[in-house]
């Protein structure tokens, strides 16, 4: 799904390009049609390969990422989602981050 993201579209020989240690062509080209099963990758024919694409946006497919591993690894609580990351000591935040999250934590709360 990185590859194709990053590319818009792409082929299995273009993510097997993509990849450090890449699985076989046809191993990509199965995960491919699988992903396409589940509904996050489409294709068009170009010759004889297919061209793949997302189906939906990376951010919109984060988003229901984060929302998962919220849910399942702290109970929902996305305060204590962002407590453990901001615990772990490899969670270096510039000043820039930092301020914007004080940025975006003020406008949530003006929104209530």
């Amino acid at each position: 799904m990185d590859a194709v993201w990053q590319r818009g579209e792409a082929t299995a020989t273009d993510v097997v390009a993509m990849i450090d240690n890449p699985p076989s062509r046809t191993s990509v080209r199965t995960l491919m049609r699988i992903l396409e099963e589940k509904g996050h990758l489409s294709h068009r024919v170009d010759g004889r390969e297919f061209v793949y694409r997302a189906t939906k946006a990376r951010q919109r497919v984060g988003q229901h990422a984060l929302q998962r591993v919220v849910k399942t690894f702290f109970g929902g609580s996305l305060r204590d989602a962002l407590a453990a990351h901001l615990a772990d000591p490899s969670s270096e935040l510039t000043d820039e981050e930092l301020t914007r999250l004080d940025q975006l934590i003020r406008e949530t709360r003006k929104g209530k």
